[in-house]
């Protein structure tokens, strides 16, 4: 699992819980998309895993980030078929299986958000996906996963700017 390191530039001290919250989804749902046998406590492994790590302090920021992170797991693994249909038919040139993992994941987490979360406009969750791609993806992550989310918030019914009225 790819955690920040306080000896390097890549661990913020006052982290967005939101941003967090997607990071630790991304993460989980990579590991998860290495062995699909999810009982929830593989769920509860990974949190033990960041618990152990020292490097996450247990805190108001940790536990929204935590229960966030949460919602889109559960959210993700439930409706993963729905949300890979909508990523393929806009990945017109690759084939899920076939996308990197990293990738594929950030693009299910915030393709979920966008069908299922009317919270948060989709222009929120394009931009912190591209971010989270920027991070932890390959060269030319954030570009795929901005084409490829743009196009799905095209179809949308809704504002892309604006969270959903209820």
């Amino acid at each position: 699992m790819n955690l920040p390191d306080k000896d390097n530039n890549n661990f913020r001290k006052d982290p967005d819980p939101r941003r967090l919250g997607r990071e630790f989804a991304m993460q989980f749902l990579f590991q998860f998309d290495m062995n699909e046998d999810f009982d929830g406590k593989n769920l509860e492994y990974f949190w033990t895993q960041l618990d152990e790590s020292g490097i996450y302090p247990q805190n108001r920021i940790f536990r929204k980030s935590k229960e966030f992170a949460e919602k889109l797991i559960k959210g993700s693994i439930e409706k993963k078929a729905e949300t890979d249909e909508v990523i393929a038919k806009f990945a017109t040139k690759w084939k899920i299986d076939r996308m990197a993992i990293v990738d594929r994941n950030i693009l299910r987490i915030a393709t979920y958000e966008m069908l299922n979360c009317p919270e948060i406009p989709p222009v929120v969750s394009i931009n912190e996906a591209v971010e989270i791609a920027k991070s932890f993806g390959g060269d030319e992550s954030s570009s795929f996963v901005n084409g490829i989310l743009n196009a799905i918030k095209d179809t949308l019914k809704r504002p892309a700017r604006e969270a959903a009225t209820k």
